[in-house]
């Protein structure tokens, strides 16, 4: 059956197939490369584009290189994988930071009853800007310069959870005689305050962070009920933000130093040669491509029968939730096996691309990317969970802001859960239809 589902032509596929395959792969990696330094690293959205392309080009090479290594040069494929590895992990660091801060904030405000959470930043390069203010507010790392008057926050540049706490959630203590204590705020996006129900005006604004990133407020007059914004849920807010912000920062340097690195450059020379020329083993003539593409089925559809299907495929069964208050920092123990069944659904959807690249579409490319889509969502809320739990054991945080990152922490564990279950669904679909 697996057989049949991978050979799309009913017959061999030369190892020419991967020739032609990596050659492409391998120009787009040198045509992302030019444009990141030509585009270099400033706010442009190219930036980020060619940064992307590259983790793209180098995490195919790199598969292929791992399926296919009967027919490649033995020496030449195993001192070139790891490499691939190295680059595509280095240049995914910093968006995954700025990914996990985002998604955490708008659980946040989700979970804080908010009527409406601010949209994902649309990113350009270092900084992230969006239509739809007129302020212009930056908060740079030597110190206050540029902050609205009267602002307060870290030494740093980013705003301390106690500032950040009165300016979004102001309490009872702090309300004005005769309130409620409820305030109605704009997206915080702007880093200004606004009276409440005001719209925003039509212009533009950049926000800019200590990592140069900023968080874009949405283009239309939408506005956010910050009434259920309580100060733990304000204070996790803004310790999420200084820590995963900094985390970003350093990413994005250890992104730059990692370009600008002889190893680097060496990897570069290298794809470079790759685009004209791919050294095959002697045995590559006679090969056929076709069984080392179904050895990588195998070992997905092995995996696959390891995990507990049978248990995702039923909502709400708290599986995901268990082992959730372990002291232990290290990563949750049930997540390993989908990360790893992740990993190889990659290698199989790129060893399909290799047999499908002279032989059309690939019928069952939706099916695998959806449930690709879905182990992405699985490991994107396990990291975030993490995260969540991390910050939970800073030292000294009051019981409030500890209280809103343990429901945070489970939200993001429900969140792998529902993964789980979306993937068994996709894996189910995609049985039938290889059926």
């Amino acid at each position: 059956m697996a057989q049949r589902h991978l050979d799309p032509t009913a017959g061999p596929v030369p190892a020419d197939a991967l020739a032609g395959y990596l050659r492409g792969r391998a120009t787009e990696f040198l045509r992302a490369l030019r444009l990141h330094r030509e585009t270099g690293a400033g706010a442009a959205e190219d930036s980020v584009e060619a940064a992307r392309a590259l983790r793209r080009a180098s995490r195919r090479i790199s598969a292929s290189l791992h399926t296919f290594q009967p027919v490649l040069d033995p020496d030449w494929s195993e001192a070139m994988r790891p490499e691939l590895a190295w680059v595509s992990g280095t240049l995914a660091l910093e968006h995954a930071y700025g990914a996990r801060l985002e998604r955490l904030l708008l659980a946040l405000h989700r979970l804080s009853g908010a009527a409406t959470a601010f949209p994902p930043a649309q990113e350009e390069g270092g900084a992230v800007t969006a239509p739809g203010a007129t302020d212009r507010v930056t908060r740079t790392a030597g110190g206050p310069a540029g902050r609205p008057p009267g602002a307060t926050g870290a030494t740093d540049g980013t705003p301390d959870a106690e500032s950040t706490a009165r300016r979004l959630a102001p309490d009872a203590a702090t309300a004005r005689p005769g309130g409620s204590g409820r305030a109605t705020a704009t997206v915080p996006a702007t880093g200004t305050d606004r009276l409440p129900g005001t719209p925003l005006p039509t212009g533009r604004t950049t926000v800019t962070g200590t990592a140069g990133v900023t968080r874009a407020a949405p283009a239309t007059g939408t506005t956010v009920d910050r009434g259920h914004l309580t100060v733990g849920a304000a204070k996790a807010g803004a310790l999420l933000d200084r820590q995963l912000t900094l985390a970003r920062t350093r990413a994005h340097s250890t992104a730059l130093q990692a370009l600008r690195s002889s190893r680097f450059h060496a990897i570069a020379d290298k794809v470079a040669v790759l685009a004209s020329e791919v050294p095959l083993s002697p045995a590559a003539s006679a090969a056929d491509l076709v069984p080392l593409a179904a050895a990588a089925r195998e070992r997905l559809v092995d995996a696959v029968a390891a995990l507990p299907l049978l248990t995702a495929g039923s909502p709400y069964n708290a599986e995901a939730l268990i082992h959730g208050l372990s002291p232990d920092p290290a990563p949750h123990p049930q997540d390993a096996p989908w990360h790893q069944v992740r990993l190889l659904l990659r290698l199989h959807r790129y060893a399909r691309e290799v047999l499908h690249a002279g032989a059309g579409a690939d019928p069952a490319a939706e099916r695998l990317r959806a449930a690709g889509e879905a182990l992405d969502r699985h490991r994107d809320a396990s990291e975030a969970a993490a995260a969540a739990a991390q910050a939970a054991r800073t030292p000294r945080i009051a019981p409030a802001t500890a209280y809103a990152l343990g429901v945070l922490h489970a939200d993001q564990r429900h969140e792998v859960e529902a993964a789980r279950y979306a993937f068994q669904r996709a894996w189910q679909k995609d049985v039938v239809g290889t059926s």
